[in-house]
């Protein structure tokens, strides 16, 4: 996935991609902004009082924390020898300088002893965290535990107590349309306050399984990381995480149901524990189900298994079709990664699959969820030189010859077709297949010549649909896509 967000720290005022706006709100009630100023007539009749954000404002203001992270940064000779983030000459050119970097964000207080729920991006790599108080006390703080799948960090001020504090929400229940607020440190301005609607639940944007986020029209901005989204009733709903970098109003923020399942594992034992098989999954659509001759199979493809993982020690195996988990049905990858990263390291699991139209149960031994690495940059290199050939799917493809290999960095055991082109609107360009991906199967049968491949294209051009086994060596992954089949598609 092409990382199309920013992580609202504190960074250069001319990175930023978008201008900064002021926005103001005043009371507004849950019908509107227009009911809370002008009033309903039908609502004053029932006594209902419109919402008031200044309320909510006023309730959970004095528990939002302004945190500054701090890292000691190398700078570079005069004469550009020591590496480092910024150009600064030494007195004697001989010797490197050091400097304070700071970044700037926010938090909230979850004990009156100084317990504090923050982002992990605002925490990752800082030397030194200085918490300052509604109050204005600047008080030390320390990393209890972190977790950066789900970027979440509690921090815990030492010493203090009768601090005020904020109440927990339940995220399950909101709505797109619902109002919310948010209040943090934008820019270093600290206590700001923000009002709009939920505009989307569940929105994915680094993590197809874990994520789950609430988009919000609610200004949230550089500095804003970490603070609260607040509901209606004053209740924190979300901590605020993400924003666009490619448009005003869009924000993301982690559901707090979503802290509250990690909350004591951070305590206790300073990490969030997952469960994990080691298997990568794709929803059944109706190409898929085509392609492979599903019929009326319903659940989630498996479409690659690690090696040495449960999955494989379980015996799953690559294109079997996972109905339920422990008597549950699924239906899409994210509720079964969900559903298996809820469960501790060292469960058993009992799964229900589908194998060439045959049903059967594995049970799977868990083991802990490994952390999540940034996905490497995809390689601008130029296409492979020498013969293709490909047609219907709007690639073309070449054989894996040795200088293909090196410049691919594949492994030498690796069968199949490398992608040189993808044609622009074709079917494999919709699919967002890249040059370099490695085409390993087509439906379901192998291809180690581009000759093979494209008899295989033929063969399928008839179903209409046409599923590929690809190999991405940017992130040494296997993965399954499905294209519609454009008979009139060929390469030039």
């Amino acid at each position: 996935m092409t990382r199309r967000f920013t992580l609202p720290t504190v960074v250069l005022a001319s990175a930023l991609a978008f201008l900064v706006g002021v926005v103001s709100a005043g009371r507004m009630a849950t019908l509107g902004p227009s009911a809370a100023r002008d009033g309903d007539p039908a609502r004053a009749a029932a006594g209902v009082r419109p919402v008031s954000f200044a309320d909510v404002a006023a309730k959970v203001n004095p528990a939002v924390v302004y945190i500054e992270a701090a890292t000691s940064t190398l700078m570079r000779r005069a004469d550009g020898s020591q590496s480092g983030r910024h150009e600064a000459p030494s007195h004697d050119g001989d010797e490197a300088a050091e400097q304070a970097e700071r970044d700037s964000a926010s938090g909230f207080l979850l004990s009156s002893d100084g317990e504090i729920l923050t982002n992990h991006h605002v925490v990752d790599g800082a030397e030194r965290l200085m918490v300052t108080l509604a109050d204005g006390r600047r008080l030390p703080a320390r990393v209890l535990g972190a977790d950066p799948d789900a970027d979440l960090a509690l921090l815990k001020l030492d010493g203090v107590s009768g601090l005020p504090t904020v109440e927990l929400g339940d995220s399950s229940t909101l709505r797109p349309g619902e109002w919310v607020c948010a209040i943090g440190n934008p820019l270093g301005y600290e206590h700001t306050v923000t009002v709009g609607v939920v505009s989307y639940l569940g929105r994915k944007l680094f993590d197809e399984g874990l994520d789950d986020y609430i988009q919000t029209d609610a200004a949230i901005d550089v500095g804003n990381s970490g603070g609260p989204l607040i509901d209606a009733s004053g209740r924190v709903v979300g901590i605020n995480t993400a924003i666009s970098a490619e448009g005003d109003g869009i924000g993301f923020a982690v559901p707090i149901n979503q802290a509250r399942d990690v909350l004591d594992h951070l305590r206790r034992r300073g990490r969030a524990l997952r469960g994990y098989m080691g298997v990568s999954l794709q929803g059944v659509d109706a190409d898929l189900r085509r392609a492979l001759g599903l019929g009326a199979v319903e659940g989630v493809l498996v479409e690659d298994v690690s090696a040495n993982s449960p999955g494989e020690r379980a015996g799953l195996r690559r294109y079997d079709v996972i109905e339920s988990v422990e008597g549950r049905a699924v239906r899409t990858p994210s509720a079964v990664i969900r559903d298996i990263a809820s469960r501790l390291p060292g469960t058993q699991v009992r799964l229900r699959i589908v194998r060439d139209g045959r049903g059967q149960e594995l049970t799977v031994l868990l083991v802990e969820r490994p952390l999540r690495e940034s996905p490497p940059e995809r390689a601008d290199r130029a296409a492979p030189a020498g013969p293709a050939h490909g047609r219907g799917a709007g690639v073309l493809v070449e054989d894996l010859a040795d200088a293909v290999r090196r410049r691919w960095k594949l492994p030498p055991d690796l069968a199949g077709v490398v992608i040189a082109r993808v044609e622009p609107l074709s079917p494999a360009d919709d699919a967002d297949l890249q040059r370099g991906d490695v085409v390993l199967e087509v439906n379901r049968i192998p291809v180690r010549t581009a000759a093979r491949y494209g008899q295989a294209v033929s063969a399928a051009a008839p179903q209409g649909a046409l599923t590929l086994l690809l190999y991405d060596p940017r992130s040494g992954q296997r993965f399954i896509r499905t294209l519609r089949i454009d008979p009139q598609q060929e390469p030039d």
